[in-house]
């Protein structure tokens, strides 16, 4: 099970658990505490679900909680039933309200992760800037470049080839698609929509318009990296062609 299944799995798991052992906590306290207090008490444990969980699972705790609620905190107890009016209204809230609030958490959550993501791949390519501009070697940026792109992709390893173009591989292309080239008889070129290849993938190194050589990814089989990441190695791969062209290589084939 990969990682982010099993993620999603605990998240459910958690959504109907949490608020089952919360209204389980506020059983001693039921006759205390209000109706409303207790509703409001639930809506944080469907929040911290949903901030750690997705969509769904925000979804699931919401409709626990409202269950439990009835069912340990409204009479008669120990019952799925309200017979109070007050209390019926404060459940239907509870429920709306952890609807709504679980959805806000779980796109806040996404939103923090979208710009420490941003932060993170502009990080990656103005360390290659400077290095490129720092005088560095054009042998040095590229292995910067390569070290930089095993992570960004989630590869199993990476290596830089110098020279002609050999085979035809899968090729990353410029606009962060995976092209896969013409097959037989075709004049239209094949993307592959979602997924790696089997094998190996280049990302072509060009600077001043020249070919210098090709990185060739050896990704993880599964799913293809964002597509803001697959631009961000794009970039990387323009500036260790730049970096070979200023140095004044010759380009490849």
């Amino acid at each position: 099970m990969s990682g982010y299944r099993l993620h999603d799995s605990l998240a459910l798991i958690a959504a109907l658990v949490v608020p089952f052992l919360v209204a389980l906590a506020l059983v001693p306290f039921r006759t205390d505490l209000s109706a409303t207090n207790s509703a409001l008490i639930l809506v944080v444990a469907v929040v911290a679900v949903a901030a750690l969980g997705t969509r769904v699972a925000g979804a699931l705790a919401a409709l626990s909680a409202a269950a439990w609620f009835d069912f340990f905190l409204t009479q008669p107890y120990g019952r799925f039933t309200i017979t109070d009016g007050d209390d019926a209204q404060t459940a239907v809230l509870l429920l709306v309200v952890g609807l709504i609030v679980s959805q806000l958490a779980v796109r806040a959550r996404r939103l923090q992760g979208a710009v420490t993501t941003d932060a993170s791949h502009l990080s990656q390519l103005e360390g290659t800037v400077r290095l490129a501009e720092g005088g560095s070697s054009p042998e040095a940026v590229v292995e910067h470049v390569r070290h930089e792109l095993i992570g960004l992709l989630n590869l199993r390893g990476c290596r830089f080839e110098y020279g002609s173009l050999i085979g035809h591989l899968p090729r990353l292309e410029h606009d962060g698609a995976l092209w896969l080239g013409l097959d037989t008889g075709e004049t239209e070129a094949t993307y592959w929509p979602d997924r790696w290849p089997e094998g190996e993938t280049e990302l072509r190194a060009n600077g001043g318009g020249h070919y210098y050589g090709r990185f060739l990814l050896d990704p993880v089989p599964g799913p293809l990296p964002s597509e803001q990441a697959r631009l961000v190695a794009v970039a990387l791969a323009a500036q260790a062609g730049a970096a070979l062209d200023s140095a004044g290589l010759a380009h490849g084939g």
